[in-house]
């Protein structure tokens, strides 16, 4: 069990502050949750945003933490599929001329599209795909297939438009889900790695959702069932309490872990909250 501290929440420029200021040692990583699926990322001295969701869309119950502007400091930013909460189009501009040095990691089903209608240069998108891997500023990130309610494979190139994303450094390894249901095989595909943090999805579906155009993720007790057996050093539920229409309940996530899998730890993050993670 990795030993997890909690720190003070923060935002703006206080947040920016602090993830510069932090010193994560070998085999530690630091984590701050900017809600939604949204997350900043230190691997030693690599930062990562996954999914920054920045914009102040209508219906956030959750104001955006940070403006893309004060993001100068980032290595790398990933988008795990082209939903307005993960790849964030109107930021992303401003992300790439706040941290010039960024790469982004997108699909590669998505990434000639997106240099062109953000627009960005093409050389700062890297693609990656089911059963692929990267080394980008010294982070190894690897990628499985999300099924977002549905794999949706291109027919013609075989590749998937939403990813989970694995991230590899500093002797540690963090799964982000990305926005995905239970599907056949992904258990197996994630035996491959021995987790210390995985980041799950766990606002469900129903058929009112789906017919008005919110397409869902994992319940919480499939996030539970995919995660308990892997045997992680730690979970975090996410993708909850953003928008009123399309809850999460982390309370009965923690609770259902506990009785079924109670040798795997649980957190419940606090928007802005510094975790450092590690031994």
């Amino acid at each position: 069990m990795l030993d997890v501290f909690e720190r003070t929440v923060k935002s703006g420029l206080d947040l920016i502050r602090d993830v510069d200021d932090c010193v994560v040692s070998a085999g530690q990583l630091a984590l701050w949750w900017l809600g939604q699926h949204s997350f900043i990322v230190r691997l030693g001295k690599t930062i990562i945003y996954i999914d920054p969701f920045l914009t102040a869309l209508d219906g956030r119950q959750v104001p955006p933490l940070v403006s893309p502007e004060l993001v100068r400091h980032a290595d790398i930013i990933c988008g795990t599929h082209d939903h307005a909460d993960h790849i964030d189009r109107p930021i992303w501009p401003a992300l790439a001329a706040a941290s010039p040095r960024a790469k982004f990691v997108v699909p590669d089903l998505l990434r000639e599209s997106l240099a062109a209608e953000l627009p960005l240069s093409l050389d700062r998108l890297i693609g990656l795909d089911d059963g692929r891997s990267v080394e980008v500023a010294g982070v190894k990130i690897s990628a499985v297939a999300a099924s977002h309610e549905f794999l949706d494979q291109d027919p013609v190139s075989g590749r998937y438009p939403y990813l989970g994303l694995i991230f590899e450094a500093n002797g540690r390894t963090l799964f982000h889900a990305g926005d995905t249901v239970w599907y056949e095989g992904l258990q197996t595909k994630l035996r491959r790695w021995k987790f210390d943090l995985m980041l799950l999805p766990i606002n469900g579906r129903d058929a009112h959702r789906l017919s008005t155009g919110i397409i869902g993720n994992m319940t919480y007790q499939e996030a539970a069932d995919l995660s308990g057996p892997l045997n992680p050093g730690l979970v975090i539920p996410t993708h909850y309490e953003m928008f009123a229409g399309n809850p999460g309940d982390p309370a009965a996530f923690r609770e259902y872990m506990a009785v079924k899998y109670p040798t795997v730890p649980t957190h419940r993050c606090r928007h802005g909250e510094r975790l450092l993670i590690g031994k």
